[in-house]
């Protein structure tokens, strides 16, 4: 009994170690395959793709011909932005994990178990910036008024809304910024859609270049080099 105990283990570690390494191997393969990868693009409206190092947002100008964002994602809703912020920042992640983790050292294994599981909820964080500074970290893309409707709906698809159709402002006392609030969303966090699975969607949905599947950065910004 003990011997079959022991062999059910280890077969059933090798098993885990071989999930595992696929796991990883179909995100760096997938993740350099790439998608829409000659774009045609009208040179009429600035996006921005912008990491942190691990997650990727992106960003638009806060107002312009197309799209008055301040009007759904109130400046009232953050600490002191106002409407001398220019440009803002969305993100897509794992409810639990935005509002207990501000930063990595408050990282608990619960939340993260929690995050990856597929069962929570998720959350759209908004952060407002005055400016953008292009950078290895910020890459500024040029995209046509359609394409831009077509990003448009896909950010705004990605949030919750109450019956009368209005963004849903998750009521916390966290704050990253100064400029951000957070937002109930759709859809839940797991190992197969991270909040730069989204990031890479939102690319994907406007015909610019992206990843088969991403779940890290390193894949979306590859292609902005």
């Amino acid at each position: 009994m003990t011997k079959k105990i022991l062999r059910y283990t280890r077969n059933s570690l090798f098993t885990l170690i071989g999930l595992i390494f696929l796991y990883f191997l179909c995100a760096f393969c997938f993740s350099r395959i790439t998608v829409n990868k000659n774009p045609v693009n009208k040179q009429e409206i600035p996006i921005y793709i912008m990491t942190n190092g691990v997650h990727t947002d992106l960003v638009v100008q806060a107002v312009n011909t197309e799209m008055n964002w301040t009007k759904a994602i109130s400046y009232q809703n953050t600490l002191e932005a106002d409407s001398t912020y220019q440009y803002l920042a969305l993100g897509w992640g794992d409810k639990k994990f935005y509002l207990e983790t501000p930063e990595f050292s408050d990282l608990k294994l619960s939340n993260g178990l929690r995050a990856i599981s597929g069962l929570s909820t998720s959350a759209m964080h908004t952060t407002y910036y005055k400016y953008i500074k292009e950078d290895a970290n910020c890459k500024k893309i040029m995209i046509s008024k359609t394409q831009y409707h077509l990003l448009i709906g896909y950010i705004l698809n990605s949030f919750t809304k109450d019956e009368s159709g209005r963004l849903i402002n998750v009521k916390s006392n966290i704050h990253y910024d100064i400029g951000d609030a957070f937002y109930e969303a759709n859809g839940s966090y797991s190992i197969f859609k991270t909040c730069n699975t989204w990031a890479n969607g939102a690319l994907k949905s406007c015909g610019q270049r992206s990843c088969l599947w991403t779940i890290f950065d390193t894949g979306i910004f590859l292609k902005y080099e």
